[in-house]
């Protein structure tokens, strides 16, 4: 050789050649130049063994079924310039179009089921003193069933992306997520559940320009306890079902959400349901009942605030995470407004019943894609970087639904359960007589119609919200699920009023009102 050897090695990002032995390292070869034998002898001409070894980043052939890294157009160009990453995150599960269905599937079927369940019981509690009298629990309904969405599921969605990049490995690790993620979501849950309440008093205020102090202080009463019970039995829920599927090598996004929805729909409507007939029973003799329930939850907050506030994983969203669920519940709220001028409408009958289902299904479904595109970017660096091919900011529909891309992917095994799933809910529903409404094939035909559309549309945001919101140095985890679910919720119950009214309209539905 005649030129003289660097000493230090130039890191490759396709691959690297580490001598077996000391001595002196030769010159990495140039990108695009093939290594001669001659670049690997040592400084006294001798032959030194050499490892090659080959980066994940280009095995794409290999990496085509990874669920959370997959970049799918990725050049080997591109590999070339990153010589700066830092160490790669554990690789994660390695899905195919079946394994993502097969893992979603049970989840799903619980989810639903447990919103025919929620359903049922709002058939059933639509027709007691507290919800003939007091209207604007109606409108409470969507905005508190809406929790799963605004901290449930941004629970699950987070402690899923913790779980899969290994934050909670380690006992230590995950007592912290558990704590602070606790504490957090009663600050929110409290919080929530007051503002809830108030705009529950006025929506049902502005139509009629009437207004009950006794009836605003249930509501407030009645919400805010619904909401932090809840909040608490559904988050040690979710603590158990990340780290066991974890333990049993299932991919926490495509269950966790889901088991929350299918659980916190029917928890939350059958507290709300108990806890506010309880306090109206009390309003004649015991009035001073509503406000000291009231105040007792409110006076938990600064302990959960403190709690919170010491644990740096939720520090930040303690103080940056209530635009999202503020706003979320407001959203829910006009949808509750929906329900409240429709369910008492013999038009309408069966908005009672189908209203969960049709929300619960289409924010389970969109929680799952969300968690699972905000994972995806979490393992290729942290908010406001652009992972592989960078984050679409406007995404065509056919990029979202027909790309090769593996959220894609996910995008259509998802929208493929919306028409199998809803038939096995609207049959259990209609088995078990409920709704007042019998199931024509025209009804049928709406109905499913304003599903297909609700997800359709869902799935679309989603796409480009959790990327918009990544390339603003957002967290989607803390942000994205309350927007959709909400939203969810609102499409849902607009969709299915007016397809109701449709129905009505045409003459075609056939119903039979009654207790």
């Amino acid at each position: 050789m005649t030129s003289k050897l660097e000493q230090k090695e130039t890191p490759q990002a396709n691959g690297a050649v580490l001598p077996a032995v000391p001595g002196d390292r030769p010159a990495s070869p140039g990108r695009g130049q093939r290594a001669e034998p001659s670049d690997f002898l040592g400084p006294d001409g001798t032959g030194v063994e050499v490892v090659v070894l080959e980066s994940r980043a280009n095995a794409k052939g290999v990496r085509e079924e990874d669920a959370l890294l997959e970049n799918g157009s990725q050049s080997n160009e591109s590999d070339d310039t990153s010589t700066d990453r830092g160490p790669e995150p554990a690789s994660p599960l390695k899905e195919t179009s079946f394994s993502i269905g097969l893992q979603v599937l049970f989840p799903f079927l619980l989810a639903g089921f447990g919103t025919v369940a929620a359903g049922m019981v709002l058939d059933i509690v639509q027709h007691w003193d507290v919800f003939k009298y007091v209207t604007e629990v109606f409108i409470l309904v969507p905005a508190l069933l809406g929790l799963k969405g605004n901290l449930e599921m941004t629970l699950a969605s987070r402690l899923s992306t913790a779980a899969n990049i290994g934050q909670m490995d380690t006992p230590k690790e995950l007592w912290k997520m558990i704590t602070g993620n606790m504490a957090l979501i009663q600050v929110q849950a409290t919080v929530v559940g007051f503002l809830a309440s108030i705009a529950a008093v006025v929506f049902g205020w502005i139509p009629d320009g009437h207004f009950s102090m006794d009836h605003a202080v249930l509501l407030c009463a009645s919400s805010v306890a619904t909401a932090f019970i809840a909040s608490l039995v559904l988050g040690m829920i979710m603590i158990g079902v990340i780290i066991g599927s974890r333990k049993m090598g299932i991919n926490p996004d495509n269950v966790a959400t889901p088991i929350a929805a299918s659980l916190g729909d029917l928890i939350t409507l059958a507290l709300l349901s108990g806890i506010s007939w309880g306090l109206y029973k009390e309003l004649e003799s015991k009035a001073y009942v509503n406000p000291l329930v009231c105040a007792f939850f409110i006076s938990l907050l600064p302990l959960w605030v403190v709690v919170a506030k010491r644990n740096s994983a939720t520090r930040e969203v303690l103080y940056s995470g209530w635009e999202p669920v503020i706003i979320a519940m407001a959203i829910s709220s006009v949808g509750g407004l929906i329900l409240d001028r429709t369910v008492s409408d013999p038009n309408f009958a069966g908005m009672a019943v189908f209203t969960p289902v049709i929300n619960g299904v289409g924010g389970n479904l969109v929680a799952v894609q969300a968690s699972r595109i905000s994972t995806y970017l979490h393992m290729s660096g942290e908010p406001g970087d652009s992972p592989g091919t960078g984050p679409r900011k406007c995404p065509s529909p056919c990029s979202t639904f027909f790309s090769s891309d593996v959220n894609s992917r996910s995008a259509r095994v998802l929208f493929l359960l919306v028409v199998p799933g809803h038939l096995v809910f609207l049959y259990t529903i209609s088995s078990m007589q409920g709704g007042h409404t019998t199931l024509t094939l025209i009804f049928i035909v709406f109905y499913m119609t304003a599903a297909l559309l609700q997800v359709l549309i869902l799935l679309y945001i989603a796409d480009w919200m959790v990327h918009w919101m990544w390339g603003r140095h957002l967290d989607p985890d803390n942000f994205s699920i309350p927007y959709l679910t909400a939203l969810g919720d609102l499409i849902g119950t607009g969709l299915l009023a007016l397809s109701f009214h449709v129905l009505w309209l045409i003459g075609d539905r056939d119903s039979d009102v009654g207790d």
